[in-house]
């Protein structure tokens, strides 16, 4: 379930009274960074998969 607008806007607000209009950005930021670094972690661990499983089927395709 997705959550609505009036949700979305309702965390907003609590998040600028909680943090102020000056640190909001700043988290914004690190956020994306931290974002930004998982998914290139995890694009390592994906093509590293695919690497290793080419090899497998290398192996088989040279039995045959």
């Amino acid at each position: 379930m997705a959550p609505g607008i009036g949700s979305l806007l309702l965390i907003a607000v609590v998040a600028l009274l909680i943090f102020g209009p000056k640190k909001l950005p700043e988290i914004g930021k690190a956020f994306g960074a931290s974002l930004r670094e998982f998914k290139n972690a995890t694009k390592g661990l994906t093509s590293d998969d695919d690497d290793t499983v080419k090899k497998v089927e290398d192996k088989k395709n040279d039995v045959q």
